[in-house]
């Protein structure tokens, strides 16, 4: 959000009018690494990353889920026949347990502004 701030002109002096953002604009982190903050709990994004209490999403867009090595995903997950792109991951991240019953990702993002962003900011930082 921006703020205008408008400085009175001085007698003999031009009027000065700064545009300036609003500190917590100007200090917070995109939409898509704020959405994430909460997900780094449990995952990693970093090529080569450790798995945590869910897998290390680096590489997902175009894997099939259940498949990072190393993780121990449910018999759901495994079995669920999906491959992670933005459909697929926005429909799993709004309610995993109804995407995949019998995930253990128990923690969903209802809001599809910040599903959006999300996706992108994955998008972004797993194809480094």
């Amino acid at each position: 959000m921006r703020q205008l701030i408008w400085l009175a002109a001085l007698p003999g002096a031009m009027a000065l009018v700064l545009v300036a953002q609003s500190p917590s604009t100007a200090q917070s982190a995109p939409a898509g690494a704020q959405a994430f903050a909460a997900c780094r709990a449990c995952h990693t994004l970093n090529k080569g990353g450790r798995n945590g209490v869910g897998p290390n999403l680096n590489g997902v867009f175009g894997r099939p889920a259940g498949s990072v090595p190393g993780f121990n995903y449910s018999a759901a997950m495994k079995a669920s026949g999906l491959k992670w792109d933005d459909k697929t991951l926005n429909e799993f991240i709004a309610a995993p347990m109804k995407k995949v019953p019998g995930t253990r990702m128990p923690i969903g993002v209802a809001d599809p502004a910040k599903r959006a962003a999300l996706i992108a900011y994955l998008k972004a930082e797993t194809a480094k």
